[in-house]
């Protein structure tokens, strides 16, 4: 039976994101339940918030180990399918973030289209929020001449 529900999320016509908000509430449920973790709750959303993103943090580290961020060590090849995989992890994690900060998946959608927008006015001098706009850049100085 709950094979055949998460089959119909995965299946339905919603929209994409809508169908991972609700394929994450379905998989957050189960975990509590199989687990007996207490769902997350005003009472301690900051405690799960905390928990998630420190998961979120260590699937980030798994990440930087794809990418041979250390320059200390020989680099191996590029594994896209790895990175990819670490990514939807990342993800996983974000969207129960949402989740138990209350927020689905039209509302993340709508605080993205905002911020989006924020981000550009920044880049083109047109937000309240100084310090980004590349033609206000300063050039740098010339190195000293040492002749």
């Amino acid at each position: 039976m709950e094979r055949e529900r998460i089959e119909n999320i995965m299946h339905s016509d919603t929209d994409k994101l809508d169908r991972i908000f609700a394929l994450q509430t379905e998989l957050d449920g189960d975990i509590s339940e199989r687990r007996g973790l207490d769902k997350p709750s005003d009472g301690n959303k900051c405690e799960w918030i905390q928990r998630k993103t420190l998961a979120m943090v260590s699937e980030l580290a798994e990440l930087l180990d794809e990418v041979n961020f250390k320059w200390w060590k020989n680099p191996k090849p590029i594994d896209d399918d790895r990175i990819k995989s670490e990514l939807v992890d990342i993800l996983h994690f974000f969207v129960s973030m949402c989740l138990t900060a209350g927020m689905d998946a039209g509302e993340l959608y709508g605080r993205y289209l905002d911020k989006n927008k924020e981000n550009f006015d920044r880049q083109y001098g047109r937000s309240a929020k100084k310090g980004y706009d590349v033609e206000e850049r300063k050039p740098e100085g010339k190195p000293a001449d040492r002749n």
